[in-house]
């Protein structure tokens, strides 16, 4: 199957089952869900309530996008709805890693490789998540769309529904809201604990 065209997987009579959906797109929506919300749990819910508004609005789609994009869109839009909803009522992650006083301890155990090597690797991908986890809904969905999933300044426009010059500065503003926090959490971390 080539995901890489413009029609749709398995396109009979302009419509798609909701099984070759789901089959040519769920690592996709999984990936990008995962580089939203930053653990695999709370990734696995968006992914899941992604599928469940595309199966309830899939005779609706007109195919004049390509449905990976139509999955994306909903996706982030999701996202940014569910950001809004836990910032007016804040709750918990039991995924989240657990501040010890001295530092975070997250549940994952380096596997193969030099030991060291890997502490350092996850200290750094820890120390980046968390930055990221900081920043505004907004500002976290631009970058994770331009930085992480590659999409263009025009393709982030039309999946957030504003002008590019509105994401340009967006991602904009992220990046340096990134710098800041980096560069407090360097600060705040003792000199010989830094990644």
């Amino acid at each position: 199957m080539n995901l890489g065209s413009n029609k749709a997987p398995g396109k009979k009579n302009g419509a798609v089952s909701f099984e070759e959906l789901v089959l040519a797109y769920q690592d996709k929506v999984y990936n990008l869900s995962y580089q939203l919300t930053g653990n695999h749990a709370d990734a696995q819910d968006l992914a899941q309530e992604v599928f469940v508004r595309a199966y309830t609005a899939l005779g609706k789609f007109r195919y004049e996008a390509d449905p990976g994009t139509w999955l994306h869109r909903i996706t982030v839009n999701l996202y940014l709805n569910l950001r809004r909803k836990i910032t007016r009522h804040p709750v918990v992650s039991l995924d989240a890693p657990l501040d010890t006083g001295e530092g975070e301890v997250t549940r994952e155990v380096a596997a193969g490789g030099d030991p060291q090597e890997r502490v350092v690797e996850l200290e750094l991908q820890g120390f980046i998540r968390g930055a990221l986890a900081q920043l505004p809904a907004e500002y976290r969905a631009v970058l994770v769309l331009r930085e992480l999933q590659g999409y263009s300044y025009d393709e982030i426009a039309s999946l957030l529904g504003c002008p590019p010059g509105t994401v340009k500065s967006r991602l904009n503003r992220a990046r340096q809201a990134m710098r800041d926090i980096i560069t407090q959490m360097a600060e705040e971390k003792p000199a010989g604990n830094r990644p």
